[in-house]
């Protein structure tokens, strides 16, 4: 976690995931997939492999001395390696962390965290996805007043602006799953040549793909340490999440204002109460996720910042300025996703306040066709809409390993 967690509200919903314990976990994994690898090519000793990966089951990191020691490296990698050949005794820590750079290890465990939080994060974009899908279709027909530029359009359907909304997470869901489905490994040694890994073994392509598939993550057929396409891509798809999510949050509090009232979230207790007013029921998922959807893009920009300015064959400051970026990022998107899927099952519509602000207004909607008529049969292609959106649902979402 970034350790402000009660100036993040909700951040509990990623608990787990994006802890520094994850991050440890996470590159102590990668090192012993690094063993295993290199013992699949007859680099080391593979009942050695196995000796190193039965200490990572029960031992604990002594967290406050690599957090001191990190400094010192200018990374969290060069201390845990230290610790770890220690813990594993004399002949296995010749091998450990071999061929590898502080780079390979960081860039491997942050992808390892990102996937695990884009699955998430891709549950509740489905979960909500099945909730929007359903409020479109069960008010396709519940007329409200449609607004362009804060004032009063044309008549449209709550259905069409659920749909609306779909859209934009469908399009979020289908970056998420194309981003989940070509994460690399990192591995390129010293400055991206894997020189040393062809001292240990005749294949050193062979043990970067082995890498790869004991990681059940793709082998990019090159090193990408100066090449920050991959962390771009990750953060994209989460900002763009984030954005998605945005628009849900942003026009439901603006549709729960006690003057509109057409909208409201779902009651739970505690939730929404004032500190001095106790009549308020605040509309808080959705203040959260607009705080969210707020603050991912300059997050996402500080990665493309940084992969600007990834120079040489690994980079100065440019890499390390990623890593509370991209955290941060991770931990927004999978809480917002979690107050999504919340906020959309729990929706509370109100069609009579819909319909009768649309009856009060319909001189005012009917104005782009010269008045007359009723407004539900000025609602043009609003079905076929709806119905294109719903059509790109899927019946179900496939597992990520």
């Amino acid at each position: 976690m970034t350790g402000y967690s009660l100036l993040t509200p909700g951040s509990h919903r990623s608990a787990g995931a994006l802890e520094d314990a994850a991050l440890v976990g996470a590159m102590l994994q990668v090192e012993v997939a690094w063993l295993r690898a290199l013992a699949r090519v007859g680099a080391v000793d593979g009942d050695l492999a196995g000796q190193v990966a039965k200490v990572t089951q029960d031992w604990e990191v002594d967290m406050a001395a690599l957090a001191a020691e990190s400094e010192a490296a200018g990374n969290a990698v060069v201390p845990l390696v230290k610790l770890f050949q220690e813990a594993v005794g004399q002949d296995a820590a010749r091998v450990v962390h071999r061929g590898l750079t502080s780079q390979d290890v960081v860039d491997t465990a942050l992808v390892l965290l990102a996937r695990d939080a884009l699955v998430r994060m891709g549950d509740d974009l489905a979960a909500t996805s099945r909730a929007l899908a359903a409020l479109a279709g069960r008010h396709r027909s519940t007329l409200m007043v449609g607004r362009t530029l804060t004032q009063h359009a044309v008549p449209i359907t709550f259905g069409l602006k659920a749909a609306q909304w779909l859209a934009g997470v469908l399009d979020a869901v289908a970056q998420v799953d194309d981003v989940l489905g070509t994460l690399p490994v990192q591995c390129g040694g010293a400055a991206g040549t894997l020189a040393l890994v062809g001292e240990l073994t005749d294949e050193p392509l062979a043990a970067a793909r082995a890498f790869a598939d004991e990681l059940a993550l793709d082998w990019p057929g090159v090193p990408w340490h100066t090449n920050r396409s991959v962390i771009t891509r990750i953060g994209s798809a989460v900002v763009s999440t984030c954005d998605a999510l945005g628009v849900v949050a942003a026009d439901v509090s603006t549709l729960s204002r006690p003057e509109i009232g057409e909208l409201r979230e779902g009651t739970v207790a505690g939730r929404g109460g004032s500190s001095t007013m106790p009549h308020k029921r605040n509309p808080v998922l959705s203040v959260l996720i607009r705080s969210v959807a707020l603050q991912a893009p300059l997050l996402g920009a500080q990665l493309h910042l940084a992969a600007a300015q990834a120079v040489d064959e690994r980079p100065d400051g440019a890499w390390h300025s990623e890593w509370p970026a991209l955290v941060r990022l991770l931990e927004a998107g999978v809480t917002a996703a979690s107050q999504a899927a919340e906020l959309t099952a729990g929706l509370e519509v109100d069609g009579k306040r819909m319909g009768d602000r649309v009856a009060a207004a319909a001189d005012e909607l009917l104005s782009e066709r010269g008045g007359g008529g009723k407004p539900a049969d000025y609602l043009g292609s609003t079905d076929a809409f709806i119905d294109t959106v719903l059509a790109r649902v899927p019946e179900g979402r496939a597992a990520h390993g």
